[in-house]
């Protein structure tokens, strides 16, 4: 089986990323989970992970949240 990822599913792979990168952010910053969750969403690099053509889907958590501390 071989599923095209589009602008149209993309969303569907987003919320693990973003609980991945949270929890990361969490370990290694402290607070609450909902605040790293919160602190992803409205960080630039979510606004690219949203888009397919960056292709940043493809990166696994660690590397988003090092791209987040950037």
């Amino acid at each position: 089986m071989n599923i095209q990822i589009t602008n149209e599913n993309l969303y569907l792979l987003l919320p693990s990323k973003a609980m991945q990168v949270a929890r990361i952010y969490q370990e290694k910053h402290g607070g609450s989970g909902l605040d790293a969750l919160k602190r992803f969403y409205r960080s630039a690099l979510y606004r690219q992970l949203e888009q397919e053509d960056t292709k940043l889907w493809h990166w696994g958590p660690v590397a988003l949240f090092g791209k987040m501390e950037e």
